[in-house]
C-alpha cells in the first residue's frame, strides 16, 4: 500500500471512527432523556473521535516519510563493507545516488557490491513501508477506541473540538510567520554579504546600474557599477502610470455597479470585467509589445517628440488595465458592505445620490478602498513580463514616459537567469534589490495603514 492509498484508507476509518463516536453519543442521549443531557452536541462527539483517529496517525505518517529516506540510506550503507564506503561526504552522496537508480532500474552496474546494496535497499523499503502502514492504521484504530471509550453524557466534547482546531489555527498562523521570518532573514544575509563588497551608500545613492562585472582586472568594468537610484526610479515611474490608469478606471467602475447599475447589467458586467484578472501577463506584454508600444511611437513622432520603441508609458497603461479588476473588484464588494442605513439617512435629510456617494459613502468605504489600492500597487510594483517585453531592460534615469526604462523585479530576474555564482556581487545585488524593495514597500504599507486609520477615526 503507497502513501496515497494508506491516506485514503485513513481517511476512512476516521469517517468510520466519526459516525460510531455519533452513534453513541445517540444511543447515551436516547437513555438519559433526549439530546439535552448530553454536554454537547452528537456531532461533536462524532468529530472528537475521528481527531483522535486522524491526527496521531497523520502525526506518525509525517514523521515516517520525512526520515524514512536518511534511515534506509543510513541502514544501506552500514551494510556494506567499510572499504567500500568513502569517507568524503560528496563521494557518499553519489554512491547511495547509483544505488538508488539501480534500485529503481534506471541505471545498470556491473558491481556486484552496488547490485546487492540496491537489493538490500529495495528490500528496506518494502519492510519499511509494511510497518508503516501497520503502525499509522494501528495508531489510528487505537486512537477511535480510546476517544470511543471517553463518549459519555458529561464529556465536555464540544470545548475538547475546538481546542484542537485552535491549535490548529495558532500552527498555521506561525506557519505563515516562520516562513515570513526565514524569507526576510534570508534575503538579509545575501544583501549583507552584498554590502560587505559594495558600500551601502554607493548602491542606494548611485546613479549608474551596470552589474556586469569583467573576468580580468585589466577590462572596463571590471568591478561594475552598482547604483539603484535608476531602478527604483523607473519603477515607481512605471506604478505610478499604472495606478494613474487603474485607480480611476476601477474606482469609478466599482461605484457605477455597485450604486447606479441595475441587477441584470451589474451580473453581467462585473464577470466581464474580471475576466481581465485571469489574462496571463505575457499576454499583456504581448500586446503592450505588438501594439501599444508602436501606437505610442507613432503618437510622439506625429508630435515631434523622440520616442523609444520600448517605453515606459507603454508598460504603464498596459499594467494598469491589468490592475484594473484588483481595484474594481475590491472596491465593490467594500461599497456594498456600507451599511443601507447610512445611505437612508442622507436621502432622509434631502441629499442626492451623488452627494450620498461622495459624501456618505465613499468616506464610509476609504479603508478598503485603500486596501485594494494598495494591493494594486503591490501587483504593479511586483510586475515583471509586461516590463520585460514593453520596457525594455535598460536602467536609465529619466523621468520622461517616452523613453526606455526598467524595474527592480526585472533586474532580479536578469541577475539570477543561468548559471551564477553566489559569491560574486553581480549575483548578490539581487538579494540587495530584493531587500531594498521589501524595505520600501514596507514604508508604503504604513503610510497607507496611518491614512486608514485617521479617516477610520472620523467615521466611526
Amino acid at each position: 500500500m503507497d502513501s496515497t492509498s494508506l491516506l485514503s484508507a485513513l481517511l476512512v476509518v476516521s469517517a468510520l471512527a466519526y459516525f460510531l463516536g455519533l452513534k453513541k453519543s445517540r444511543a447515551i442521549a436516547g437513555n438519559n432523556g433526549g439530546i439535552t443531557s448530553l454536554h454537547s452536541l452528537p456531532g461533536y462527539y462524532g468529530t472528537m473521535v475521528a481527531l483522535w483517529c486522524l491526527i496521531p496517525a497523520l502525526f506518525l505518517l509525517a514523521i515516517w516519510q520525512f526520515s524514512e529516506r536518511d534511515v534506509l540510506q543510513h541502514m544501506t550503507l552500514d551494510s556494506m563493507l567499510v572499504s567500500e564506503v568513502p569517507a568524503d561526504e560528496v563521494q557518499r552522496g553519489l554512491l547511495i545516488n547509483t544505488i538508488e537508480n539501480i534500485s529503481t532500474g534506471r541505471l545498470q552496474s556491473d558491481s556486484q557490491a552496488h547490485i546487492e546494496a540496491a537489493e538490500y535497499l529495495n528490500e528496506l523499503r518494502g519492510t519499511s513501508q509494511t510497518l508503516r502502514n501497520i503502525l499509522v492504521l494501528g495508531i489510528g484504530l487505537l486512537g477511535t477506541f480510546l476517544a470511543w471509550l471517553q463518549v459519555q453524557a458529561a464529556k465536555r466534547a464540544r470545548n475538547h473540538v475546538e481546542t484542537i482546531f485552535r491549535v490548529a489555527l495558532i500552527c498555521c498562523s506561525l506557519v505563515a510567520i516562520i516562513t515570513t521570518l526565514g524569507i526576510v532573514l534570508s534575503v538579509f544575509f545575501e544583501a549583507t554579504r552584498f554590502f560587505q563588497q559594495v558600500p551601502f551608500f554607493d548602491f542606494v545613492l548611485g546613479l549608474h546600474w551596470s552589474p556586469q562585472t569583467a573576468i580580468r582586472a585589466d577590462q572596463v568594468g571590471a568591478s561594475g557599477s552598482f547604483g539603484s537610484i535608476p531602478l527604483f526610479v523607473g519603477t515607481l515611474q512605471i506604478s505610478f502610470m499604472a495606478m494613474c490608469v487603474a485607480v480611476p478606471i476601477g474606482l469609478f467602475s466599482a461605484i457605477y455597479l455597485s450604486e447606479y447599475a441595475g441587477q441584470r447589467l451589474r451580473n453581467t458586467a462585473k464577470p466581464l470585467l474580471e475576466i481581465l484578472a485571469g489574462i496571463p501577463t505575457v499576454v499583456y506584454g504581448f500586446f503592450a509589445a505588438l501594439t501599444v508600444a508602436p501606437a505610442i511611437r507613432e503618437w510622439g513622432q506625429s508630435m515631434g517628440f523622440t520616442t523609444s520603441s520600448e517605453s515606459a508609458l507603454a508598460a504603464g497603461a498596459v499594467m494598469g488595465i491589468m490592475i484594473i479588476p484588483f481595484v474594481s473588484s475590491l472596491s465593490d464588494d467594500v461599497i456594498n458592505a456600507v451599511p443601507q442605513s447610512l445611505r437612508d439617512g442622507s436621502y432622509g435629510l434631502g441629499a442626492t445620490r451623488s452627494e450620498t456617494i461622495v459624501k456618505v459613502v465613499i468616506p464610509a468605504a476609504l479603508p478598503g478602498i485603500v486596501g485594494g489600492i494598495l494591493l494594486a500597487v503591490s501587483r504593479a510594483i511586483g510586475e515583471t513580463m509586461i516590463v520585460v517585453m514593453a520596457a525594455g531592460l535598460a536602467a536609465n534615469l529619466t523621468m520622461n514616459p517616452l523613453e526606455s526604462v526598467t524595474t527592480v523585479t526585472v533586474q532580479i530576474v536578469t541577475l539570477l537567469v543561468g548559471d551564477q555564482e553566489f559569491d560574486s556581487p553581480k549575483t548578490l545585488a539581487a538579494f540587495a534589490l530584493g531587500l531594498m524593495l521589501f524595505l520600501v514597500t514596507l514604508v508604503l504599507n504604513a503610510i497607507a495603514l496611518w491614512v486608514v486609520n485617521r479617516y477610520r477615526e472620523q467615521y466611526e
